[in-house]
């Protein structure tokens, strides 16, 4: 479910990632103020340069006699080209600063989403899509890192500018810079009233922009399924009808938001016109001077960029803001239960499991009602019943990816709810069906089960799992690289590669999805053996697809909404008759 926060939330989910560089924002803000103070001189100083000639001018006796005070004038210009280096040494300074600051924010800010990320339940993912999350990451934080670093300079700036321009203005002329002022609150009221028109837009953006991820995502990774059914046109048209929403969206946003520009624009032309009308009244009156006229138009277009540029950079921002809303919304998500504190030890695990009086539901129906089993150290387990009966579920329970909602697991007497999960999961070894396999060598791909073993120890498993000689047919043997699809080596191969993985990592407790169904005969007996193997001597749990495959197993579970409706040996639930043996002859008769 979504959760909505308000701008004062949204911003302060900021301040923790800033604060640590406020020196450095600090310093920048200084240079700003700095380089608005030199601009804001500037105008003057170029004023008493037409003010210097207009006298000179005045003061000769005609054209062929103007007699000007180039002594005056050359005072002048030295004094403004001092405030142009000012002004262009203090922006390059408050540029370096501010870059600085705003990338280690930033880089702050995608270290704690991964943080975060490591910290929030498997319900998490499963209740959203992979590329939205992915795009949070990604698009949004590029998104406020973006206009940090081209909002923060005009904002601060434009506050700055305006601030310091009116001061000049009342020094000049009270009346005048009266008409002038009203440049910024009718400006502040365009602004609002578009940008509340325009923020609900640019929500819908990042939302769209979230859902083309998401869509992306899905399609490539399921390309080969989409050419083998045909789907090629109904893909097309999805991702068409997404983009155009996402085209919709943004077109409107940034067209609402366009609008502020060329309205806050009308407002300084109009006061323009009135301050020019009134100025040259005045200089034709004597009570003002040519070139504070000149200082003062140059002040009221000082007031308009600030206004304009913060304008431009509406869409820019309210985009950010969404973003940034997304982006804290997921740092505020709710975390896994915490751990045990202080959390328990199993020195030797043996590999004892016990379920007692399970209970577990997804959501507020129980799936598991009071599942009751106690597995011996080195016993095989095997899980068998329909689709959707609650196999993954008990493993999802086992290692803690969910936590139960009544009873409780034990392994060695430990209620697994009292270990830490990194100590509890590194007892347990994984093969399951869908293989993962990451962009890189074989060798890495094994070793990733132990990160310290040694290469003989990885060839060693390698030759366990059956799948030393495969390696060594490859022109690169163990350096040979797997693609970031894994999709140039068969399935069978990644499942040896996934087996050879788990014998070197040397779990005491083995979870293993069979994955023998889609690979030929021949393969099929080399995975067998490779995964008998891997379970001598261990305590396994097998979700079993074949019914063949596991009659050695000491111990059958048949599942059935979430409940044991049998258990026992292959013999004893064939004599039993009823729900395994159904199972078993329905499977055998179609094989």
């Amino acid at each position: 479910m979504n959760k909505k926060y308000g701008f004062k939330k949204t911003i302060m989910g900021l301040v923790p990632f800033i604060k640590p560089y406020k020196w450095q924002f600090i310093i920048a803000i200084l240079m700003i103020l700095v380089f608005n103070i030199s601009m804001v001189l500037a105008p003057s100083f170029e004023g008493m340069i037409t003010t210097q000639l207009a006298n000179d001018v005045a003061k000769s006796s005609g054209l062929a006699n103007i007699a000007i005070d180039f002594g005056a004038v050359l005072e002048i210009v030295v004094c403004l080209l001092i405030i142009y280096a000012c002004k262009t040494i203090s922006q390059i300074i408050s540029v370096i600063f501010l870059t600085n600051a705003i990338q280690n924010a930033m880089q702050d800010l995608r270290n704690a989403l991964q943080n975060k990320i490591r910290k929030l339940p498997v319900r998490y993912f499963d209740n959203h899509h992979f590329g939205d999350v992915l795009s949070r990451i990604t698009n949004d934080v590029d998104a406020i890192s973006n206009a940090l670093q081209q909002s923060f300079t005009q904002i601060v700036s434009g506050v700055l500018t305006v601030t310091l321009a009116l001061s000049m203005m009342y020094m000049i002329n009270v009346q005048m810079a009266l008409i002038g002022t009203l440049i910024i609150p009718l400006s502040l009221l365009v602004t609002k009233l578009v940008v509340g028109k325009s923020q609900k837009l640019f929500k819908k953006q990042q939302n769209a922009l979230g859902d083309l991820n998401s869509a992306i995502t899905e399609m490539y990774t399921g390309y080969n399924e989409i050419l083998l059914f045909n789907q090629q046109e109904e893909s097309i048209d999805k991702f068409k009808q997404i983009n155009e929403n996402l085209r919709t969206n943004a077109f409107k946003a940034q067209f609402v938001s366009s609008t502020i520009a060329p309205l806050n624009s009308l407002v300084t032309y109009l006061s323009i016109g009135v301050i020019a009308i009134m100025g040259t009244a005045n200089v034709i009156a004597g009570t003002f001077m040519v070139g504070q006229l000149q200082a003062f138009i140059r002040y009221i277009w000082q007031i308009n960029d600030p206004l304009s540029q913060i304008s431009n950079l509406s869409a820019q921002i309210q985009a950010a803001f969404a973003a940034l809303g997304r982006v804290i919304e997921l740092l505020n998500e709710q975390e896994e239960v915490p751990e045990a504190n202080p959390p328990k030890h199993i020195e030797n695990v043996q590999g004892n499991v016990t379920f007692e009086h399970v209970k577990f539901g997804y959501y507020d129906n129980l799936l598991i009602k009071d599942f009751n089993v106690e597995v011996k150290s080195g016993q095989m387990v095997a899980i068998v019943g329909p689709t959707g009966a609650g196999k993954t579920t008990i493993i999802n329970l086992l290692l803690r990816f969910y936590d139960v909602k009544g009873g409780s697991i034990k392994i060695d007497g430990v209620d697994i709810r009292d270990l830490k999960r990194g100590e509890l999961r590194s007892m347990f070894g994984m093969v399951l069906q869908d293989t993962w396999l990451y962009s890189g060598s074989i060798y890495d791909n094994i070793r990733y089960g132990r990160l310290d073993a040694r290469k003989d120890e990885v060839i060693n498993a390698a030759k366990m799992a059956n799948v030393h000689h495969f390696i060594r047919t490859l022109p690169d043997g163990y350096d040979s690289m797997i693609n970031e699809e894994a999709n140039n080596i068969s399935q069978g191969e990644k499942q040896l590669l996934t087996i050879a993985r788990a014998i070197l990592k040397d779990p005491q407790i083995l979870i293993l999805d069979e994955a023998t169904s889609s690979v030929d005969t021949r393969l099929e007996k080399m995975l067998q053996e490779a995964m008998h193997r891997v379970m001598e001597g261990r305590t396994s749990f097998v979700i079993a697809h074949r019914l063949s495959t596991i009659k050695s197993a000491d111990l059958i579970l048949v599942i059935n909404n979430g409940d044991i409706v049998e258990k026992g040996t292959h013999e004893e639930l064939l004599a039993k008759k009823g729900a395994y043996e159904k199972l078993y002859n329905s499977q055998f008769n179609h094989e």
